[in-house]
Protein backbone atom coordinates (compact mmCIF):
# COMPACT_ATOMS: atom_id res chain seq x y z
CA UNK A 1 0.00 0.00 0.00
CA UNK A 2 2.86 2.36 0.89
CA UNK A 3 4.51 1.67 -2.48
CA UNK A 4 1.28 2.53 -4.33
CA UNK A 5 1.00 5.88 -2.43
CA UNK A 6 4.59 6.86 -3.20
CA UNK A 7 4.12 5.99 -6.87
CA UNK A 8 1.01 8.19 -7.07
CA UNK A 9 2.81 11.23 -5.53
CA UNK A 10 5.77 10.82 -7.91
CA UNK A 11 3.46 10.62 -10.91
CA UNK A 12 1.58 13.81 -9.85
CA UNK A 13 4.92 15.64 -9.47
CA UNK A 14 5.99 14.65 -12.94
CA UNK A 15 2.69 15.89 -14.40
CA UNK A 16 2.79 19.30 -12.56
CA UNK A 17 6.45 20.09 -13.26
CA UNK A 18 6.01 21.34 -16.89
CA UNK A 19 3.16 23.65 -15.89
CA UNK A 20 5.16 25.11 -13.01
CA UNK A 21 8.14 25.67 -15.31
CA UNK A 22 5.92 27.48 -17.82
CA UNK A 23 4.57 29.77 -15.09
CA UNK A 24 8.08 30.58 -13.88
CA UNK A 25 9.32 31.49 -17.40
CA UNK A 26 6.33 33.78 -18.20
CA UNK A 27 7.14 37.52 -17.52
CA UNK A 28 5.10 39.43 -14.98
CA UNK A 29 2.40 41.74 -16.45
CA UNK A 30 3.48 45.43 -16.67
CA UNK A 31 2.27 47.90 -14.06
CA UNK A 32 0.71 50.98 -15.72
CA UNK A 33 1.14 54.42 -14.07
CA UNK A 34 -0.38 57.78 -14.97
CA UNK A 35 2.12 60.12 -16.67
CA UNK A 36 3.34 63.04 -14.61
CA UNK A 37 1.18 66.18 -14.92
CA UNK A 38 2.27 69.04 -17.21
CA UNK A 39 1.59 72.39 -15.55
CA UNK A 40 0.04 75.09 -17.78
CA UNK A 41 -0.03 78.77 -16.80
CA UNK A 42 -3.45 80.37 -16.22
CA UNK A 43 -3.96 84.00 -17.32
CA UNK A 44 -7.14 84.38 -15.30
CA UNK A 45 -6.79 87.12 -12.69
CA UNK A 46 -6.16 90.84 -12.27
CA UNK A 47 -2.95 92.85 -12.43
CA UNK A 48 -1.33 96.24 -11.90
CA UNK A 49 1.89 97.43 -13.47
CA UNK A 50 4.09 100.14 -14.95
CA UNK A 51 5.21 100.91 -18.50
CA UNK A 52 7.53 103.12 -20.53
CA UNK A 53 8.24 103.80 -24.18
CA UNK A 54 7.87 106.43 -26.88
CA UNK A 55 5.10 108.42 -28.59
CA UNK A 56 4.99 110.06 -32.03
CA UNK A 57 2.35 112.76 -32.66
CA UNK A 58 1.16 114.30 -35.95
CA UNK A 59 -0.97 117.49 -36.06
CA UNK A 60 -2.58 119.19 -39.06
CA UNK A 61 -3.82 122.79 -38.81
CA UNK A 62 -6.53 124.54 -40.84
CA UNK A 63 -7.73 128.07 -40.11
CA UNK A 64 -11.49 127.54 -40.07
CA UNK A 65 -13.06 130.88 -39.15
CA UNK A 66 -12.15 134.27 -37.71
CA UNK A 67 -14.58 135.58 -35.13
CA UNK A 68 -14.94 139.18 -33.99
CA UNK A 69 -17.30 138.99 -30.99
CA UNK A 70 -17.39 142.76 -30.40
CA UNK A 71 -19.14 143.27 -33.72
CA UNK A 72 -20.87 139.90 -33.79
CA UNK A 73 -19.18 138.80 -37.00
CA UNK A 74 -17.62 135.50 -38.09
CA UNK A 75 -15.57 135.43 -41.27
CA UNK A 76 -14.97 132.17 -43.16
CA UNK A 77 -11.34 131.25 -43.67
CA UNK A 78 -10.74 127.54 -44.49
CA UNK A 79 -7.02 128.12 -45.03
CA UNK A 80 -4.44 125.30 -44.65
CA UNK A 81 -2.15 126.45 -41.87
CA UNK A 82 0.65 123.87 -41.83
CA UNK A 83 1.51 120.68 -39.97
CA UNK A 84 4.07 119.51 -37.45
CA UNK A 85 5.24 116.34 -35.73
CA UNK A 86 6.30 115.80 -32.13
CA UNK A 87 7.84 112.94 -30.19
CA UNK A 88 8.46 112.16 -26.56
CA UNK A 89 9.23 109.44 -24.09
CA UNK A 90 6.27 108.22 -22.07
CA UNK A 91 5.82 106.57 -18.70
CA UNK A 92 2.83 105.48 -16.69
CA UNK A 93 0.82 102.63 -15.24
CA UNK A 94 -1.93 100.17 -16.16
CA UNK A 95 -4.50 98.03 -14.35
CA UNK A 96 -6.72 95.28 -15.70
CA UNK A 97 -8.23 91.82 -15.46
CA UNK A 98 -8.13 88.74 -17.72
CA UNK A 99 -10.26 85.62 -18.02
CA UNK A 100 -9.01 82.46 -19.77
CA UNK A 101 -11.51 79.98 -21.22
CA UNK A 102 -11.89 77.20 -23.83
CA UNK A 103 -8.24 76.23 -23.59
CA UNK A 104 -6.09 79.16 -24.59
CA UNK A 105 -8.52 81.98 -25.33
CA UNK A 106 -8.18 85.06 -23.12
CA UNK A 107 -10.43 88.12 -22.84
CA UNK A 108 -9.83 91.12 -20.63
CA UNK A 109 -10.25 94.81 -19.92
CA UNK A 110 -7.50 97.33 -19.18
CA UNK A 111 -7.14 100.98 -18.23
CA UNK A 112 -3.86 102.88 -18.60
CA UNK A 113 -2.47 106.38 -18.10
CA UNK A 114 0.84 107.82 -19.31
CA UNK A 115 2.67 111.09 -18.91
CA UNK A 116 4.61 112.64 -21.80
CA UNK A 117 6.03 115.94 -23.03
CA UNK A 118 5.62 115.79 -26.82
CA UNK A 119 6.40 119.32 -28.09
CA UNK A 120 6.16 120.30 -31.74
CA UNK A 121 5.95 123.52 -33.77
CA UNK A 122 5.86 125.00 -37.27
CA UNK A 123 5.99 128.48 -38.81
CA UNK A 124 2.70 129.70 -40.21
CA UNK A 125 2.55 129.43 -44.03
CA UNK A 126 0.70 132.71 -44.55
CA UNK A 127 3.01 135.49 -43.41
CA UNK A 128 5.81 133.50 -41.78
CA UNK A 129 6.05 135.78 -38.76
CA UNK A 130 4.41 133.48 -36.22
CA UNK A 131 4.95 129.94 -34.94
CA UNK A 132 2.24 127.54 -33.80
CA UNK A 133 3.31 125.25 -30.96
CA UNK A 134 1.68 122.25 -29.30
CA UNK A 135 2.51 120.09 -26.30
CA UNK A 136 0.78 116.75 -25.67
CA UNK A 137 1.16 116.18 -21.92
CA UNK A 138 -0.77 113.02 -21.07
CA UNK A 139 -2.56 110.05 -22.62
CA UNK A 140 -5.08 107.57 -21.24
CA UNK A 141 -7.28 104.78 -22.55
CA UNK A 142 -9.78 102.09 -21.56
CA UNK A 143 -9.62 99.08 -23.86
CA UNK A 144 -10.87 95.55 -24.28
CA UNK A 145 -8.38 92.78 -25.08
CA UNK A 146 -8.77 89.47 -26.91
CA UNK A 147 -5.91 87.02 -27.25
CA UNK A 148 -4.71 83.43 -27.32
CA UNK A 149 -2.25 81.89 -24.87
CA UNK A 150 0.38 79.26 -25.59
CA UNK A 151 1.09 78.37 -21.97
CA UNK A 152 3.12 81.34 -20.66
CA UNK A 153 3.01 83.45 -23.84
CA UNK A 154 -0.06 85.52 -24.67
CA UNK A 155 -0.59 87.24 -28.02
CA UNK A 156 -3.41 89.80 -28.10
CA UNK A 157 -5.17 92.64 -29.89
CA UNK A 158 -6.90 95.53 -28.15
CA UNK A 159 -9.20 98.45 -28.88
CA UNK A 160 -11.27 101.07 -27.12
CA UNK A 161 -11.55 104.74 -26.15
CA UNK A 162 -8.71 107.19 -25.50
CA UNK A 163 -8.18 110.68 -24.05
CA UNK A 164 -5.31 113.16 -24.07
CA UNK A 165 -4.33 116.61 -22.79
CA UNK A 166 -2.94 119.26 -25.16
CA UNK A 167 -1.57 122.79 -24.64
CA UNK A 168 -1.16 125.29 -27.50
CA UNK A 169 0.81 128.52 -27.99
CA UNK A 170 0.90 131.05 -30.84
CA UNK A 171 4.21 132.90 -30.80
CA UNK A 172 5.37 136.09 -32.55
CA UNK A 173 8.74 135.13 -34.06
CA UNK A 174 10.71 138.40 -33.88
CA UNK A 175 10.21 138.69 -30.10
CA UNK A 176 9.35 135.13 -29.04
CA UNK A 177 6.28 136.50 -27.28
CA UNK A 178 3.33 134.08 -26.97
CA UNK A 179 0.40 136.32 -27.81
CA UNK A 180 -2.23 133.55 -27.62
CA UNK A 181 -2.68 130.25 -25.77
CA UNK A 182 -5.26 127.49 -25.55
CA UNK A 183 -5.67 124.01 -24.08
CA UNK A 184 -7.99 121.05 -24.45
CA UNK A 185 -8.77 117.51 -23.33
CA UNK A 186 -9.89 115.55 -26.38
CA UNK A 187 -11.28 112.07 -26.83
CA UNK A 188 -10.65 109.52 -29.56
CA UNK A 189 -10.08 105.82 -30.18
CA UNK A 190 -7.21 103.38 -30.17
CA UNK A 191 -6.29 99.94 -31.53
CA UNK A 192 -3.19 97.92 -30.75
CA UNK A 193 -1.36 94.62 -30.87
CA UNK A 194 1.05 93.06 -28.40
CA UNK A 195 2.56 90.08 -26.69
CA UNK A 196 2.99 89.22 -23.00
CA UNK A 197 5.09 86.58 -21.27
CA UNK A 198 4.78 85.21 -17.72
CA UNK A 199 8.25 85.06 -16.16
CA UNK A 200 6.82 83.65 -12.94
CA UNK A 201 3.32 82.83 -11.71
CA UNK A 202 2.88 86.45 -10.59
CA UNK A 203 5.22 88.58 -12.79
CA UNK A 204 4.63 89.17 -16.52
CA UNK A 205 6.24 91.45 -19.11
CA UNK A 206 4.75 92.84 -22.33
CA UNK A 207 5.54 94.84 -25.45
CA UNK A 208 2.88 96.48 -27.63
CA UNK A 209 2.19 98.98 -30.40
CA UNK A 210 -0.87 101.25 -30.28
CA UNK A 211 -2.35 103.64 -32.83
CA UNK A 212 -4.53 106.54 -31.67
CA UNK A 213 -6.98 108.55 -33.75
CA UNK A 214 -8.22 111.80 -32.21
CA UNK A 215 -10.07 113.21 -35.20
CA UNK A 216 -10.44 116.97 -35.76
CA UNK A 217 -11.28 119.49 -33.05
CA UNK A 218 -11.76 123.26 -33.30
CA UNK A 219 -9.43 125.23 -31.02
CA UNK A 220 -9.97 128.96 -30.58
CA UNK A 221 -6.88 131.19 -30.31
CA UNK A 222 -7.97 134.60 -28.95
CA UNK A 223 -5.89 137.56 -30.08
CA UNK A 224 -7.33 140.60 -28.35
CA UNK A 225 -10.99 140.87 -29.39
CA UNK A 226 -10.50 138.51 -32.36
CA UNK A 227 -10.69 134.68 -32.14
CA UNK A 228 -8.87 132.57 -34.72
CA UNK A 229 -10.55 129.16 -34.85
CA UNK A 230 -8.20 126.39 -35.96
CA UNK A 231 -9.38 122.90 -36.93
CA UNK A 232 -6.62 120.64 -35.62
CA UNK A 233 -6.50 116.99 -36.68
CA UNK A 234 -4.32 114.62 -34.67
CA UNK A 235 -3.07 111.04 -34.79
CA UNK A 236 -0.52 109.28 -32.64
CA UNK A 237 1.61 106.12 -32.53
CA UNK A 238 2.89 104.63 -29.27
CA UNK A 239 5.30 101.79 -28.57
CA UNK A 240 5.78 100.68 -24.98
CA UNK A 241 7.02 97.87 -22.79
CA UNK A 242 6.11 97.13 -19.21
CA UNK A 243 5.77 94.77 -16.27
CA UNK A 244 2.58 93.55 -14.58
CA UNK A 245 2.10 92.16 -11.09
CA UNK A 246 -0.65 89.49 -11.30
CA UNK A 247 -2.88 88.60 -8.36
CA UNK A 248 -6.11 86.74 -7.69
CA UNK A 249 -7.85 84.54 -10.25
CA UNK A 250 -7.37 80.85 -10.87
CA UNK A 251 -4.23 78.87 -10.04
CA UNK A 252 -1.89 77.22 -12.50
CA UNK A 253 -3.76 74.27 -14.01
CA UNK A 254 -2.46 70.72 -14.60
CA UNK A 255 -2.96 68.66 -17.77
CA UNK A 256 -2.13 64.98 -18.26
Amino acid sequence: MKKILLSTVALAALVAAPAMAADLSRPAPPVYKAPPPVYVYSWTGCYIGANGGGAWVHKEYNLDTIGVPVVGAVFPAAVPFGTHDASSGIGGFQVGCNYQFAGGWVVGIQGDYDWMNAKGSHIDPIIGLTTLQSNTKSLGSVTGRVGYAWDRFLGYVKGGGAWERDDYLWVFNPTGFAFSSASETRGGWTVGIGGEYAFTDWLTGFAEYDYYGFGTRTIGHPVGPVVFNFDIKESKSVFKVGLNWKFGGGPVTARY
